[in-house]
């Protein structure tokens, strides 16, 4: 059983992600300076700031104490989370998380390459399908904190994937988007962050 599987049941088993419930009305409230990058309602109209709408709750806590701890290095956002306590932070979480996501589209050109990538994996290169964590829809899974990613900006996810290949991005559990990446050429991260945003 090759890493990535290995990785994956010990997640899934492993994870209990329980907190405390958010309030989505708070949170609203507390998103004022969060919209200037992320959009009022978690859709931003730039590409290289993720879109937070839809969101799963856990996936946006646990990233949100990552870069709040320096865990996760992201300068736009440094000093954003600095005075947020934990209640904040979940307020936002679900905040963010009741709004839907407004997606995109696949450029024709990347379309096939980018669907076999997320659905099917590079058997030739031990890349595993994009579906296994992420869903056939791109829901993610809230359970195990595997994000959701349907609709997401390309250029977004492309240069999340390249800072997992040169593991400058380090918070995956088990290291599995950084062992993923690494397999990964420049076009075909492209084509499945293309396809993505064309997923919803």
């Amino acid at each position: 059983m090759n890493k990535f599987l290995i990785g994956l049941m010990l997640s899934l088993t492993a994870s209990t992600f329980v907190y405390a419930a958010g309030d989505a009305a708070a949170g609203k409230d507390k998103s004022t300076a969060c919209g200037a990058c992320h959009g009022a309602d978690g859709n931003s109209a730039v590409g290289s700031f993720p879109k937070l709408a839809g969101q799963n709750v856990a996936y946006l806590i646990s990233q949100m104490n990552a870069i709040k701890s320096g865990e996760r290095s992201v300068p736009e956002m440094a000093g954003q989370l600095d005075t947020k306590n934990e209640q904040d932070i979940e307020d936002l979480a679900a905040f963010f998380a009741s709004k839907k996501i407004v997606g995109g589209k696949t450029a024709a050109d990347q379309l096939e390459l980018g669907q076999q990538i997320y659905r099917s994996g590079i058997a030739s290169k031990n890349v595993a399908a994009c579906i296994a964590c992420h869903g056939a829809k791109g829901q993610g899974l809230s359970t195990a904190g595997y994000p959701a990613l349907a609709g997401q900006h390309g250029q977004y996810t492309e240069k999340q994937l390249k800072l997992f290949r040169t593991a400058e991005r380090n918070n995956d559990p088990n290291q599995m988007m950084r062992d993923i990446a690494a397999r990964l050429s420049d076009v075909e991260i492209k084509a499945v962050a293309n396809y993505i945003q064309g997923l919803y």
